[in-house]
C-alpha cells in the first residue's frame, strides 16, 4: 500500500477536489450557456409531450368509464328480472307448502301438557294443552273407570289407542284431534268408546286446581261424602312429546324428567 501524502500542506484530500476539475467563474461561459439552452429545450419538449400524453390518457379514461357505465347498467337490469322471477317462484312454493301444512296445524305444539283426571268411581278424562292457562284443544272422556286405569298404570307400561272411522275426505274436513268419537284400547284390550268434550266449568275447576304443576300425581277432595258422590278426584300430569306421523295418525309420549328409560304412558290417535 502506498501512503498518500499531500505535496503541499494547502492541498485538500476531499473527494471532489481530487477527482473533479471545477472550472473557475468566467471560463467557458459560452459552453455553459449552450448547455442551459439545450436543457431548457429538452424540458419544454418533455413537458409538452407529457401534456399530450395526459390528454390522451384522459380521453381513454373517459371512453373506458362510459363503456363501464353502459356495461354496469346492462348487467344491473338483467339480474332484476331474474331476481323477480326467483322471488315469485319462492313465494308460490311457500304458499303451496302452507296449504299442504294446513291439515297438520291444530293448535298444539310438539311439547304439550297432558293431564289425566277423574273421580275414583267415575270416568277418565284426558286433556292436552300448550299451556295450563289455555283451553285444551283436545279433551276426551273415556268409558274406562279411573280405578281400572290406575291399576293398569301401577302394573307397568300403559298404551292407550284411540281409533276413529275414516270418512270420505271433503273440503274443511275435521282434523284428527277434532274427531267426536273414538274406540278405546288399553294395552290391547277394548275399553268401550271415548267422546270429545268441551272444557266446561267443572273441567276448568279441576285444571285450575292442579295449577302450574308440571309433573306429578295426587288426589283432590271430592264434593261430598253422600251416596251419589263419585269419591275423590285423582289426577296425573306430565309433559308429553307430540309426534305427527300423518294427517291420520298422531302419538303423545310421556317424557320422563330424568331422561332414563322409555315412556311409561303413550297415547295414540288413529284414523282407520
Amino acid at each position: 500500500m502506498r501512503t498518500i501524502m499531500a505535496k503541499n500542506p494547502h492541498d485538500s484530500f476531499s473527494f471532489s477536489r481530487r477527482y473533479f476539475h471545477w472550472k473557475k467563474k468566467g471560463v467557458d461561459d459560452e459552453g455553459d450557456e449552450d448547455m442551459v439552452e439545450i436543457l431548457n429545450l429538452n424540458l419544454n419538449s418533455s413537458s409538452s409531450s407529457s401534456k399530450s400524453e395526459e390528454k390522451e390518457k384522459g380521453k381513454t379514461e373517459e371512453i373506458m368509464s362510459s363503456q363501464m357505465r353502459s356495461l354496469s347498467l346492462g348487467s344491473a337490469k338483467a339480474p332484476r328480472k331474474k331476481l323477480s322471477v326467483m322471488a315469485v317462484s319462492k313465494l308460490r312454493s311457500a304458499l303451496a307448502l302452507g296449504k299442504a301444512r294446513t291439515h297438520f296445524t291444530s293448535g298444539l305444539g310438539t311439547k304439550v301438557v297432558g293431564t289425566l283426571f277423574g273421580h275414583r268411581r267415575g270416568h277418565v278424562h284426558i286433556a292436552f294443552q300448550d299451556d295450563f292457562k289455555l283451553s285444551p284443544p283436545f279433551l276426551v272422556e273415556l268409558a274406562t273407570p279411573t280405578s281400572i286405569l290406575v291399576k293398569e298404570m301401577a302394573s307397568g307400561l300403559v298404551r292407550i289407542a284411540l281409533e276413529c272411522e275414516k270418512r270420505v275426505q271433503k273440503k274443511g274436513s275435521l282434523k284428527l284431534i277434532e274427531e267426536p268419537m273414538w274406540r278405546t284400547y288399553c294395552n290391547g284390550k277394548k275399553c268401550g268408546y271415548a267422546m270429545k268434550r268441551e272444557c266446561g266449568p267443572e273441567e276448568w275447576k279441576v285444571l285450575n286446581a292442579i295449577g302450574p304443576i308440571s309433573m306429578g300425581a295426587g288426589v283432590l277432595p271430592g264434593p261430598g261424602n253422600g251416596a251419589e258422590s263419585e269419591g275423590e278426584l285423582m289426577y296425573m300430569r306430565a309433559k308429553f312429546e307430540r309426534v305427527m306421523g300423518s294427517k291420520d295418525s298422531e302419538a303423545f309420549y310421556m317424557m320422563n324428567p330424568d331422561g332414563n328409560g322409555g315412556p311409561e304412558l303413550s297415547i295414540y290417535l288413529l284414523r282407520v
